[in-house]
């Protein structure tokens, strides 16, 4: 014992019943640890003995032993959270030996282990009533973080970070279910910014009369956006790719150049989204806002069904279309008439592993057929005028591309690159299972409508969610009013849900990420029930993509993002992280490259739809398209499925690229129709067969 007693730094005593804990620190760790039994005197308590802990047994030791370990130690220190009349009868103890001790604040916890963690201010954090040290709240969050499930890396860390910060325990396990303390939830805000640039008056824009007056009834001056571009050309014909934020008013780029060419007898106008609900929305709102000075028609992927009546008009000044709708007329040799500008929304869609071909295929096809010129009987029915070839004006638009100067040299485009975001976005992170999901949202929901902005609107809401089913599931479990919107929905309901969101008869729309790109919902909050689209997991820019769709500078103050995510969760066993994983790469991820990658099955129908649109010309643009096509093994798997006659479509070629078929969809159908298969069953099974 004397020459542990040497070397003792620090003897720490802390209540321990009637008797008294004793840990013994040298260089920062524990030497070892004991009870001191005391006994009353006449000259007041004393030691009895020190029962010294030895495994699971005890070495007893003579009380003078440790008088001697107290007198030989460099410090002793009580434990603060010792009882006053405890303490008061240690202090007693050792006066009797002319021994000195300070009151400190340890950990309670480490004190009933028999170790000594002597905490600060800057240190301490409430748990439960008590006052513990970091190391022992970080094992009090494992366990309930083991409790709620296995959350991994990111996630546990950024709880460990608000751990420390908030330094108080039962804040962030409040946060497991669903607590919505914002403060704690709280990842981060993406300010508002504002660029140094001179707008431009809309009164110096020489447009054509019609269009010149109705833009001056509307703005004294351009958005910043729309004054980068119109100083880079956008008026005078020039190609441009602008890459700005949601609602920064870069649509109005495209509208103005293509209306003004329209007017001035340039050429249609073809203004193309990826999904039909987009197109629905824009043509409604050319019609409103534009119809006096042109004629606009839709044309949509259910056009390739029936082309008779409905809303397509070739002849049209403005076609509003969806990208699958002006491919199919290009597949099956429809006449667009003179083509004098192109908008294509939305032109991050070329990075998507699904339609992001075919977009890269509808541009090079549509380019093709503006140069061709059009058919003499369109230009005796425009009057002779004929436009020249290739001066088409392609204007290309997104709010998200992660290499924008790659991507306009690919298209062959002036980029316009604007930064600034009109309001602030909070962007909040919380932990639910699927049920408590809901009523989180719920909460969310009528926290947002029950407030105005400084412009007189109240707060509404857009959940996404990963599934139709689950999109009617949350709305009807809302409070308050909610509606979902999703592509199952016919044109009249999603217009219905459009017109109550804008009149602020709704507070919350629910709907499926696919719709996330530019549906025209002016929202204060963007909620995500799942960082999932479908099966797949949402990419960086994707979501981007929807969290752009919160706070509009218009109607609020700041948006507002809550991502509510569940432990431990996937949607698919195909998934290889988890939401909780997902959730803070997404928050530090950066945006992604806009690339169109090629596959054999992608190669094959871009090629093949471009022998049947080009024929010879087919090779050149293969050539000219965003990603690589591997033109010669194509070609070759063409001639291989008997889809081409040397560069001719065969009629089966014409038939599986006027339906969009891939090779293998090809395959599947000849199988059942040779097997003589219902037709019903051919589709269940293609079905059944893309689930697995």
């Amino acid at each position: 014992m004397s020459q542990q007693a040497a070397k003792v730094d620090t003897l720490f005593l802390h209540e321990y019943g009637e008797d008294v804990r004793v840990v013994a620190q040298r260089d920062g760790g524990r030497l070892f640890h004991g009870v001191l039994e005391l006994k009353e005197t006449d000259a007041g308590p004393r030691p009895r003995r020190l029962r010294i802990k030895d495994g699971s047994g005890e070495d007893l030791r003579a009380p003078d032993q440790f008088v001697e370990l107290a007198r030989r130690a460099t410090r002793i220190r009580i434990s603060e959270q010792t009882s006053p009349l405890a303490r008061e009868r240690i202090r007693e103890m050792l006066d009797g030996y002319q021994l000195e001790a300070k009151v400190v604040r340890t950990c309670r916890y480490c004190s009933s282990a028999g170790r000594y963690s002597p905490i600060t201010s800057e240190t301490a954090i409430e748990a439960d009533g008590e006052t513990i040290c970091p190391d022992c709240a970080r094992e009090e969050l494992d366990r309930e973080l083991a409790f709620e499930g296995d959350i991994t890396g990111d996630a546990r860390k950024r709880l460990e970070e608000l751990l420390l910060e908030v330094q108080d325990l039962d804040r962030i396990t409040n946060l497991l279910s669903g607590q919505l303390d914002p403060d704690l939830t709280k990842f981060d805000e993406i300010s508002a910014t504002v660029d140094d640039i001179d707008l431009v008056s809309t009164e110096t824009l020489n447009l054509h009369p019609g269009i010149q007056q109705h833009v001056e009834s509307r703005f004294d001056t351009l958005l910043p956006v729309q004054s980068l571009a119109v100083d880079h050309g956008a008026m005078d014909g020039q190609d441009q790719l602008v890459v700005s934020a949601t609602a920064t008013g870069k649509t109005l780029v495209g509208e103005l150049a293509g209306l003004d060419r329209v007017l001035n007898g340039k050429g249609t106008m073809l203004f193309l989204v990826p999904l039909v609900a987009l197109a629905n929305q824009k043509y409604e709102s050319f019609k409103e806002r534009y119809g006096d000075m042109v004629d606009v028609s839709l044309r949509v992927g259910a056009s390739r069904i029936a082309d008779e009546g409905g809303r397509f008009d070739p002849e049209a000044d403005v076609i509003v279309g969806t990208y699958e709708g002006i491919d199919h007329a290009l597949r099956t040799g429809k006449d667009l008439g003179s083509v004098g500008t192109v908008v294509i929304d939305e032109v991050h869609t070329l990075g998507e592993d699904e339609r992001g071909h075919r977009l890269d295929g509808l541009i090079s096809r549509l380019k093709y057929y503006c140069e061709r010129g059009t058919t003499e009987a369109a230009r005796h029915d425009r009057g002779g005028g004929e436009q020249a070839d290739g001066d088409t004006q392609w204007i290309y638009l997104s709010a998200t591309v992660g290499n924008p100067g790659q991507l306009a040299e690919k298209l062959q485009a002036k980029l316009i690159e604007f930064e600034e975001r009109p309001v602030p976005i909070e962007r909040h992170v919380t932990f639910a299972d699927g049920r408590e999901k809901i009523d989180t949202e719920n909460k969310l929901v009528k926290r947002a409508f029950d407030t105005k902005s400084s412009k007189g609107y109240r707060g509404q809401t857009i959940i996404f969610t990963n599934s139709r089913r689950r999109c009617h599931q949350i709305s009807r479990k809302l409070e308050y009013s909610s509606a979902p919107y999703h592509a199952g929905l016919d044109n009249r309901k999603r217009q219905r849900v459009e017109k109550q969101f804008a009149d602020q008869d709704l507070a919350a729309v629910v709907t499926t990420a696919a719709l996330a790109a530019g549906v025209d919902f002016p929202a204060s909050q963007v909620v995500f029930d799942s960082l999932a689209m479908g099966i797949e997991w949402l990419t960086v820019q994707e979501f981007e993509q929807m969290l752009g769709r919160a706070g509009r500078p218009d109607y609020h103050d700041k948006g507002t993002v809550y991502l509510l995510v569940e432990p431990d969760c996937s949607y698919h066993n195909s998934m290889e992280m988890t939401e909780d994983e997902v959730a803070f790469k997404l928050l530090k991820g950066e945006m992604e490259p806009v690339i169109t990658r090629y596959d054999e099955g992608a190669a094959v129908e871009e090629t093949l739809a471009n022998v049947t649109v080009a024929g010879t010309q087919a090779k050149r643009l293969n050539d000219r398209m965003v990603g690589e096509v591997p033109t010669k093994h194509a070609l070759g798997k063409l001639l291989e499925y008997e889809f081409i006659d040397g560069l001719s479509p065969t009629p089966l070629g014409r038939a599986v690229t006027r339906h969009f078929l891939s090779p293998d969809e090809s395959f599947q159908l000849l199988d059942g129709i040779r097997k003589g298969l219902d037709p019903y069953d051919i589709v269940a099974e293609m079905e059944l067969r893309e689930e697995q």
